[in-house]
């Protein structure tokens, strides 16, 4: 008989990673259905596109690499639903389709699969879209009409409080609704897969700058992706840091660098870049931040982190052993 041993805490828990997509699918739900209603069948064909594509070209490159089929978590699923509610309405399906190949296959696959990618895949896929299509990536179309809008309300500032807030306005086909993203968000912290940690530091240091530079900053969080960014794509497991302080600090740094972009860049947006640029950094905060293995005290003098239980442990054993020879 093989006996599987592992590393103690012993923590067990129903949630795996098909849990954990699924619910963040449900959380995305109500985002998702109001932009389908709001904008039509061209939003449901970009949901369906786009994740119809992100899924096929996971277990295509499964099959040609003749690796175990990975599809059955939902994380392609979950990819390619995040992509089309960051996209417009009216963009191209094979836009669409190829944003959706380039976030599994490039940013995701080809570093290893999920848990292993550096940065969101749908962000960068995002950006990958803005760089290549630009005037497609920032094309919308006002609500309940085949019109195009002329701009957004975060560049000319027309629309009243209650349409941005309840999403009646042009936009990303799942980023208008405030009032929907909040809702999918609660359900996510009620189920306990995501802290608080990132969407507040994020949200609270778009609204200080906002005010410090006499901008509108229920206007700021309310359009341009803050609210679908701070609490579905910033808060990723595998490209968010693991602390606490460490998820402050990402969520402080992506804030910042957002309204940076509004305030001084020629960039359509700054949600997307301000994601993308603190994946990278999150090595570096994971490094600064010392984690305490659980159960244990740690001292720093000289440099040198030295656990308080381990050197209990070793006088233990050092007195055993000497009553033992003695």
């Amino acid at each position: 008989m093989k006996y599987i041993t592992y590393v103690s805490p012993h923590l067990k828990s129903e949630n795996d990673t098909r849990n954990i997509m699924l619910d963040v699918i449900i959380a995305l739900a109500p985002a998702t259905i109001f932009g389908i209603l709001v904008f039509g069948y061209r939003a449901l064909l970009t949901v369906v596109v786009t994740v119809a594509a992100a899924v096929a070209s996971e277990a295509l490159y499964c099959l040609l690499l003749k690796k175990p089929l990975t599809t059955g978590d939902l994380s392609a699923v979950v990819t390619g639903l995040i992509l089309a509610l960051n996209l417009p309405s009216g963009i191209p399906l094979y836009i669409a389709a190829l944003g959706s190949i380039f976030a599994i296959v490039v940013a995701k696959l080809l570093f290893g699969g999920l848990g292993k990618n550096i940065v969101n895949p749908a962000i960068a896929a995002r950006v990958f879209l803005l760089a290549a299509f630009p005037a497609a990536m920032t094309t919308f179309f006002e609500p309940f009409s085949d019109l195009t809008a002329t701009a957004t309300p975060l560049s000319n500032g027309e629309y009243l409080f209650k349409e941005i807030f309840f999403g009646v306005c042009p936009g990303s086909i799942g980023e208008t609704s405030v009032i929907m993203l909040v809702f999918g968000g609660a359900y996510l912290v009620s189920r306990r897969v995501i802290s608080l940690h990132i969407p507040f530091s994020f949200i609270l240091t778009v609204i200080t700058i906002a005010i410090i530079f006499g901008r509108a900053p229920i206007l700021e969080i309310s359009m341009g992706g803050v609210m679908l960014g701070a609490i579905f794509m910033a808060t990723d497991y595998v490209t968010s840091p693991m602390t606490s302080l460490g998820k402050i600090i990402f969520g402080i740094g992506c804030g910042g660098i957002t309204m940076f972009i509004r305030l001084f860049a020629s960039l359509p947006e700054g949600v997307s870049y301000s994601i993308l640029i603190m994946n990278l950094l999150v090595p570096l905060i994971d490094k600064l931040i010392v984690t305490v293995p659980f159960g244990t005290r740690m001292s720093v003098k000289g440099g040198e982190i030295k656990c308080l239980v381990c050197s209990k442990i070793k006088k233990l054993t050092a007195k055993l052993s000497f009553a033992r020879f003695r």
